[in-house]
C-alpha cells in the first residue's frame, strides 16, 4: 500500500479539528492539533483519540486526564500553533478540574484515562467523558490538508440515529422477509 495515496484517500474524509490538552509529568500545560478524534460509546461515555507514536503528547497522556477541545471556525492560529506553527498571541489556556483546557471552542470533553491500545503507527487512547461544555460557535473543518468552514445547511432533516438500530429502525426482531416471486 503506497502511504502518500493511502493518506490522500483518508484526507478525502473531512473531520473536525481538536487540540488535545493534558499536562505533562512536571505539571506544565501540553496540547497538540488531532484530527483523529471519535465519540465511540454513549455508555459509559468514551472517547478515542489517535495519536502518532513520534508525538510528545503521546509520552504524555498515558495514563493522563485530558481535554478534547473541538476548536471553533475562527481558531486556525490555534490549530496551528499546536501543529507546530506557534504564534504570538497568548493562549486561551482555562483550567478545567486540573485538566488544561482551551477557551473559546465550540465544545471541550474533559476526560479520564480509560485504556491505551496499539494503533499501528499510532497510539489509541481511550477517555472516558467526565465534563463536557458545548456552544453555539461554528466548528473548524479539516479536508484535503486544508482547514475549511462549514457551509449552508443542506436539510432540515434531524437525523436520529442509526436505522439499523433494533429498537429504532425500520426493521425490528419480528421481521419477516420472503423472497419475491420469480417470473
Amino acid at each position: 500500500m503506497d502511504p502518500r495515496t493511502l493518506r490522500s484517500a483518508f484526507g478525502r474524509f473531512a473531520t473536525g479539528v481538536t487540540v488535545i490538552t493534558c499536562r505533562t509529568q512536571d505539571g506544565r500545560y501540553h496540547g497538540a492539533t488531532v484530527t483523529a478524534f471519535t465519540p465511540i460509546s454513549l455508555d459509559p461515555p468514551l472517547v478515542q483519540v489517535a495519536l502518532t507514536r513520534k508525538a510528545k503528547a503521546t509520552g504524555h497522556l498515558e495514563g493522563a486526564a485530558f481535554a478534547v477541545n473541538v476548536l471553533a471556525a475562527d481558531q486556525v492560529d490555534v490549530a496551528m500553533h499546536f501543529a507546530g506553527r506557534p504564534g504570538t498571541d497568548p493562549l486561551p489556556w482555562i483550567d478545567s478540574g486540573g485538566v488544561p483546557a482551551l477557551s473559546g471552542t465550540a465544545a471541550t470533553v474533559v476526560c479520564d484515562p480509560w485504556r491505551a491500545d496499539d494503533g499501528g503507527d499510532h497510539v489509541l487512547f481511550l477517555g472516558e467523558c467526565v465534563e463536557v461544555r458545548t456552544s453555539e460557535r461554528t466548528p473548524l473543518l479539516f479536508h484535503d490538508s486544508a482547514f475549511h468552514h462549514l457551509g449552508l445547511r443542506t436539510s432540515d432533516t434531524v437525523w436520529l440515529g442509526c436505522q439499523d438500530d433494533p429498537h429504532a429502525g425500520w426493521f425490528d426482531e419480528t421481521a419477516r422477509f420472503e423472497p419475491a416471486p420469480s417470473r
